[in-house]
Parts: C-alpha cells; structure tokens; sequence
C-alpha cells in the first residue's frame, strides 16, 4: 500500500445515490483473491453493454476521465454487501479516493483497510462539488489527509472525518498487519523484560 498524505486531481463525478458494492464490483468477479486487474472490472454493468462492448455515454468510460483519481459520489456509496473486491476494483482504477455525504459502515472500513480514502462532506458542500464539476468539468481538488482537509477551487476548506488509527495507517502506507510489524521492536524490548 502506498502512503496517502496529499492528493490533487479532477474528479469523476458519478451521481448515482445507493451505489452498492454489486454495482461497485458484479458478483461474477468474485471469485478471484488476486487484486490484479479488478480495475478492469469496477462498474462493469453499467461501463458496458450486454455484449461487452463498452458504453460511450458511461462517465467512466469518457477519455477525459482517464487519470483522475478523485470519485465524487452520490450519498449512501458502497451499501450492500460486505465484500473487500469492492475497494480493490476501485483502487484498481486508480481511484485513491471517494467522496460522498455517506458510506455504507463495512464499505468504508474496507476501503480504509486497502489505502481508498472515503472523505464524507456535508451535503450542502456535496450539492456545491456536484453543481462546479457541471460547470467546471476539470476542477481540481486538493486532499490532505494530515490536515484533514478537502480544498476546493475557490480556496475554502472542509474538514472530513477519519479515525487516528486508519489515518496513521493511510499516512505510513500500511494496513494493520504492517501497522503491528511496525512495533516489532517495541514487542521485543517488551518480551524481553517481561
């Protein structure tokens, strides 16, 4: 996993309220434990028509968006069920990050698990990214996680929610298992003079 500390990008915007983790990610991708190529597959019903060809008109699949790593999403993103592919697909895109009013509890805990940053905003600051990235379609938005703040294009600050744990974890660029081999030393000393 690599650190998140700062992150500036345009957004993908994907109004799509109640998006669930098997709009995220269909069921059929599933069966693979290899986070390789699940980019491929992220929004796979919606990105491409019934014989696989893909959908022109889907906001994914418009060239302009090619590169940004910003999802800026409707409320309620990630509900459903609990699978871990979905933050894999998304990351697998070269999405670092996901912005909505809410997320789904076991989606959010994932995606923090595997290095997706879901940053949660007001819904009036929701409603104001939504109406710029209309207007504006390559707006720029500045994460810093540090700080916890999302900077938007006319320099006002929004702060965003994070647990300290998952932010450590973000900023070092480590999950939990890393977070604990981090302490290895600390273990030790303490083993040896228990």
């Amino acid at each position: 996993m690599s650190k998140f500390t700062t992150l500036e990008s345009r957004v993908i915007p994907l109004a799509a309220e109640n998006v669930d983790t098997d709009q995220i990610i269909p069921a059929r991708y599933l069966k693979v434990t290899d986070k390789a190529g699940l980019g491929a597959a992220l929004f796979a019903d919606w990105r491409n028509n019934a014989d696989g060809t893909p959908r022109a008109d889907f906001v994914v699949n418009k060239p302009e968006m090619t590169g940004r790593k910003i999802l800026l999403a409707g409320d309620n993103f990630g509900c459903g069920s609990s699978r871990e592919h979905a933050p894999w697909a998304i990351t697998g895109a070269g999405i670092t990050a996901v912005i909505s009013t809410s997320f789904a509890d076991i989606f959010r805990n994932n995606a923090l698990k595997n290095g997706l940053l879901p940053i949660i905003v007001d819904k009036e600051t929701h409603r104001q990214l939504f109406s710029l990235a209309e207007e504006e379609p390559n707006m720029v938005l500045h994460v810093d996680l540090a700080s916890q703040k999302l900077l938007l294009p006319d320099g006002r600050k929004v702060d965003f929610p994070i647990d300290a744990f998952s932010k450590a974890c973000l900023l070092n660029g480590v999950d939990e298992i890393g977070y604990v081999l981090g302490m290895d030393k600390a273990i030790s000393d303490y083993e040896a003079n228990a």
